[in-house]
């Protein structure tokens, strides 16, 4: 009896081996890759945690130029119905707004701006052929009014005043020599960081070729920025906050960057000369308040551009008109809570169109499950056919299911626009609403975001129904099962959002559910 070889089988098991080994091959270098890059990652991780802390190296005439403790004459205090501050001879600092406190607690004092241990601005002159005043250099004192006499019997006079927000510093130099003297003005700011959003541009700011520049904390602390202008300012910009100066001289250089634990802005301008006996003047305007629009435009006509230094998002067409509504509400009601509550049902009646004409679209596609279930087992093995069918059903019955977003849809731009508001807005800060102290922070207890959450799942219980299709073809059957995630996701996010943006979100859902029910009781 003749046994034959079966070839087949012959190479099916030795292909069959061959396989087996190279699945091991990759298994065992698949494992060694994980582990490869386990090890890397730690010892990243271990590297970064034990490195040592690198102190930034500062040499001495930066030292001297950010040292806060350099004049020992006399203090003279300026103010105005909005702010108050101390001149220290080139250099002003503790800045105290009146109108505004630290806190929600008045016992906490004012708002503070470059506070003398920690910061100033300095404005002065660099001379060529005599000697200008520097930090250390003691003035007389006479009323308003600063002077200080040189070696070369160049006389230096100073006049510093206020006028809301703006402050004026003048300077007088009349030259008794018999030659002719430059004098370059300078402005140089300095003070530390403080990081109260992330989502707000702050920083330095600067005008340069009415065009304004931010420039964050983090980026000043990896490489130092220049920029050349013929008109512009510069300063330091917080959340609610900023301190600007503009020189009235052309062109002009800017910096900006980290010195040690502090950060430095200036600007510089080309030399002015002087004749022999006659006299110059330099004019510097400094803005330092809140950044409120309506006060940033006032300003504006004294330092052009600084109306444009707020950040409003890529829907500021949709902040400034929502801010300028809420502040209008609010001069009403005298609660920015309620006016939010007010402006959410405005905005919300606005839409009631299209609120309506996407639920009766929604309502159309329940209606339609059964012939939908019908077409997709018919054509379960035909997609072109299923999907030519399924697109004809919803042109018989004019609708989509994609329809019952577009009111999500258009609330997205109005949330980004209402959050950025909500960011900036200086009069939301501390604004109090039941338990909430500061609308423009998260709700401290939660409430606001379960609350959105609860709402936003009955909202959608309401308008989906009891309808349930597991078909993986059902494209409204997907969108359903995606949007049973959205009041979950939308309660963790919003739990660390701004308390009034909370509240927005809250009052629109509950007004959506009372619209819906009427439309559903217009529509049987």
């Amino acid at each position: 009896m003749v046994k034959y070889l079966d070839n087949n089988s012959g190479f099916s098991a030795w292909n069959a081996n061959n396989q087996n080994k190279t699945r091991g091959t990759r298994s065992r270098l698949s494992s060694f890759l994980w582990w490869l890059v386990l090890f890397l990652a730690s010892w990243w991780l271990i590297s970064m945690w034990t490195a040592p802390k690198q102190t930034p190296v500062v040499d001495a005439a930066d030292a001297q130029s950010i040292a806060t403790d350099v004049y020992s004459g006399a203090a003279r205090t300026i103010s105005s119905d909005k702010i108050s501050g101390t001149v220290r001879g080139l250099r002003l600092s503790d800045i105290v707004l009146s109108d505004f406190n630290k806190t929600s607690d008045s016992k906490d004092g004012n708002v503070i701006l470059l506070p003398g241990d920690d910061g100033f601005l300095e404005v002065g002159l660099i001379a060529t052929g005599t000697t200008a005043p520097d930090a250390k250099t003691v003035w007389n004192l006479s009323g308003d009014k600063m002077s200080w006499r040189n070696s070369d019997g160049v006389i230096f006079a100073r006049d510093v005043t206020v006028d809301g927000y703006l402050i004026t510093i003048t300077d007088t130099i009349e030259n008794k020599t018999k030659h002719s003297i430059g004098f370059a003005p300078y402005v140089k700011m300095v003070r530390s960081a403080t990081r109260e959003s992330s989502a707000v541009a702050s920083g330095a700011v600067a005008n340069v070729n009415s065009h304004i520049q931010y420039v964050d904390w983090h980026k000043m602390t990896k490489k130092s920025y220049a920029y050349s202008t013929t008109n512009g300012f510069i300063g330091f910009a917080d959340q609610y906050w900023q301190t600007v100066a503009d020189m009235n001289a052309p062109d002009k250089t800017m910096r900006m960057k980290s010195v040690g634990n502090k950060y430095l802005a200036d600007v510089s301008a080309a030399q002015k000369t002087i004749d022999a006996g006659a006299t110059g003047i330099f004019t510097t305007t400094v803005f330092a308040g809140p950044r409120d629009q309506m006060i940033l435009d006032a300003a504006a006509t004294s330092i052009s551009g600084i109306n444009k230094t707020v950040d409003y998002g890529w829907f500021w067409f949709f902040a400034r008109p929502i801010l300028w509504l809420l502040n209008v509400i609010n001069s009403l009601v005298m609660n920015y809570g309620v006016a939010i509550i007010i402006m959410t049902i405005f905005l919300r009646l606005l839409m009631w169109p299209l609120t309506r004409k996407s639920y009766t679209s929604t309502l159309a596609m329940q209606r339609m499950q059964p012939e939908l279930a019908r077409i997709q087992k018919l054509y379960a093995n035909d997609k072109m056919r299923l999907q030519m069918e399924m697109m004809n059903l919803y042109k018989t019955h004019k609708t989509s299911p994609m329809s019952g977003c577009l009111p999500m849809l258009l609330q997205i731009p109005i949330f980004f626009a209402l959050y950025k508001a909500l960011l900036v807005s200086v009069q939301m800060r501390n604004a109090q609403f039941l338990w909430i102290n500061d609308l423009a922070s998260m709700d401290p207890y939660f409430i606001l975001p379960i609350l959105m959450g609860a709402t936003m799942w009955l909202q959608q219980y309401l308008q989906t129904g009891k309808t349930k299709d597991t078909d993986k073809n059902n494209v409204a059957a997907q969108t359903g099962r995606v949007m049973k995630w959205m009041p979950i996701i939308f309660t963790v996010m919003f739990a660390w959002m701004p308390a009034g943006l909370v509240l927005y979100w809250t009052v629109s859902n509950i007004f959506g559910i009372f619209q819906m029910m009427i439309i559903k009781k217009n529509l049987k």
